[in-house]
């Protein structure tokens, strides 16, 4: 089908051009193994070195003299994985207790069922019916035993926007260490590293436009981190094996790009946002808006179109020429409710009923409308067709 419309930018981006452009200068140069010691490995190490300064510097990392680690990772799910194991000691460390939301990703939160497995105490924070997490929870279930605390800052299912800061500070007062998942904020609205106080942030480059293989960890001056993954020296041995030049200066171009349009670019995906809500809305009255009470990314909508089964219109979609999901990629084809959902107290309609849309730089006003069009379109068809 020619007139395919793409709407979930949640799942992956498509490269920019000028992310494109910059990876093949290095492959054309070419960057080699910036470990060697001859003029090849200079370079590259030199090009290295100056790809991951500028995205410290345009996650607002510190790049002083107390400055913050950005270790390169192959995925956002390596980064998490990394952060959790890391912080915490190893995964042979001594049990503690660890604190996750209930609406983590699913990096984060299968890493907390490995951890219980093997004699942690891990306890979830509730969050309110938008989709917000508790900091009463919060400083309830912080104990002496609390090593790790760890919340995302945008939801990658609802969009919903998380009070890390406010996280941030409490787990101070208490000695505490927080991680926080930036897979879906980066890119689509500011974010400074210092700003928030976390002792970790987890990021992937084909989240904000930049290429698939490449994540990053910014870890605060001073933090203490532990790896187990053994057979090279690289990145202080946080993370061995060859680094890839052309994807970190994919992923610092990338980051350009969002810097060159921060004033813009949140304005213009949530115009569209709002455009194709409210055309969902006006002729779907019983849809809800998960999570529309609370501070959103611009880019995200979840929308449950009560009374349809959201397999069967995730299919139809498809048919009908516009991608959608119904949760997160790592847990796409699962026909069990989403558990962010469950820990927002959604009714049963709401959470078989509900899908993700979510836009990127690409998108028009033309395609939200259409999208639009052909979402009520397929979904009267479904309910019409619909065993009595």
């Amino acid at each position: 089908m020619s007139d395919l419309i793409y709407l979930d930018y949640n799942a992956t981006t498509p490269l920019l051009p000028e992310v494109l452009e910059a990876m093949r200068l290095c492959y054309e140069a070419p960057l080699l193994n910036p470990a060697s010691h001859h003029e090849f490995g200079r370079r590259a190490r030199y090009a290295l070195g100056n790809s991951r300064e500028r995205i410290a510097e345009l996650l607002g990392a510190s790049v002083g003299g107390d400055a913050d680690r950005v270790i390169f990772t192959g995925s956002g799910t390596e980064a998490n994985n990394l952060a959790v194991f890391g912080l915490i000691g190893g995964r042979d460390a001594p049990p503690g207790q660890i604190i996750l939301s209930s609406i983590e990703h699913p990096s984060i939160s299968a890493s907390g069922d490995y951890l219980a497995r093997k004699g942690w105490q891990v306890d979830r924070l509730g969050v309110d019916s938008d989709g917000v997490v508790r900091l009463d929870h919060l400083r309830a279930v912080l104990t002496p035993e609390t090593r790790l605390v760890a919340v995302m800052l945008g939801n990658n299912e609802t969009g919903v926007l998380q009070p890390v800061a406010k996280i941030a500070a409490i787990c101070r007062e208490k000695n505490v260490l927080l991680h926080t998942d930036a897979a879906q904020v980066v890119g689509k609205l500011p974010v400074s590293f210092r700003e928030l106080n976390a002792n970790s942030m987890s990021l992937a480059a084909h989240k904000c436009h930049g290429p698939v293989g490449i994540g990053a960890l910014v870890v605060r001056h001073g933090t203490p981190l532990v790896n187990d993954q053994h057979g090279g020296s690289q990145q202080a041995q946080l993370r061995p094996g060859t680094e890839s030049v052309p994807l970190s200066a994919g992923l610092s171009r990338a980051l350009e790009m969002w810097d060159a349009q921060r004033e813009t670019r949140p304005t213009h995906l949530a115009e569209l946002r709002d455009r194709f809500e409210t055309l969902i809305t006006a002729s779907w009255p019983t849809a809800v808006i998960l999570g529309q009470n609370a501070p959103r990314l611009p880019h995200t909508s979840n929308i449950a179109l009560v009374g349809v089964d959201r397999q069967a219109l995730l299919l139809a979609l498809d048919q009908a020429g516009v991608a959608c999901s119904t949760g997160s990629a790592c847990a796409s084809g699962s026909s069990e409710p989403s558990p962010v959902h469950q820990a927002m107290g959604c009714s049963e309609k709401v959470c078989q009923s509900a899908l993700r849309f979510s836009l990127g730089v690409p998108t028009t006003r033309s395609d939200v409308e259409e999208a639009a069009r052909r979402v009520i379109a397929t979904a009267t068809r479904l309910l019409a067709n619909k065993p009595a």
